[in-house]
């Protein structure tokens, strides 16, 4: 029965976190229909890959016509702090381990980790757990409901408000550009700097998806160079 609660306590603690994820769910829906996937195929992708910004760039490549291998290796660089991710989520659990490392880590999103940090310390001991398990599970169904709501009512939200249709080309750089903002309190500028001046160099030779990689790597020399 307390597992049950803390379950219950932990889907009920992810409507914080779905509040957030349902719009962007929904545009990334709408932005994957209108770049000509099929709905369930958009719908497929949150399924299966669940990874927020990195779909937004998954979506642009495959319109950019890159390379599968070139994509997974974007998509890989880009959700690469989950690896020290999960051994800090581990250090949280205070109790017993019950639950395998396979159900835990499924869900781990830059959001569930960042309420893990302080909610299981509240939670008893036994039933941190089984509250992480719902925590994680209500925010994975509210990304992959929201996408499905944009992905299969795409045609008819388009159709009826053409000022829609129009800004749709503007998501991803939107959101990028929150994510920008979000960041740059902890990142240092010259980091910043040498990523943007690394990608916009890149540009003027190599596709946009190479000059992703290109950024990404400027960036983390220049973070290594201050370390």
């Amino acid at each position: 029965m307390m597992i049950g609660s803390a379950y219950r306590r932990g889907l009920r603690d992810s409507a914080s976190i779905a509040l957030g994820y349902v719009p962007v769910a929904i545009s990334f829906g709408l932005a994957a229909v209108h770049a000509g996937l099929s709905p369930w195929l958009a719908v497929l992708v949150s399924l299966v890959v669940y990874a927020g910004a990195s779909q937004f760039i998954l979506i642009s490549l495959l319109l950019a016509g890159a390379a599968y291998p070139s994509i997974l290796g974007i998509v890989l660089v880009m959700n690469l702090r989950h690896v020290f991710y999960g051994p800090s989520l581990m250090g949280f659990f205070t109790g017993p381990r019950t639950v395998s490392s396979l159900f835990l880590a499924p869900g781990l999103t830059d959001e569930v980790f960042a309420a893990s940090a302080a909610g299981i310390a509240r939670q008893p001991p036994l039933e941190q757990e089984s509250w992480y398990c719902g925590l994680q599970l209500g925010s994975y169904l509210s990304w992959v409901l929201g996408t499905a709501v944009g992905a299969y009512f795409a045609s008819d939200l388009l159709g009826q408000s053409p000022v829609l249709e129009k800004t749709l080309g503007f998501v991803l750089p939107a959101l990028f550009f929150a994510l920008l903002l979000e960041i740059r309190r902890s990142a240092p500028m010259a980091v910043l700097l040498a990523a943007a001046l690394g990608a916009l160099l890149a540009m003027t030779l190599l596709p946009s998806y190479l000059a992703i990689i290109v950024g990404m790597l400027a960036g983390g020399l220049m973070a290594l160079r201050r370390a």
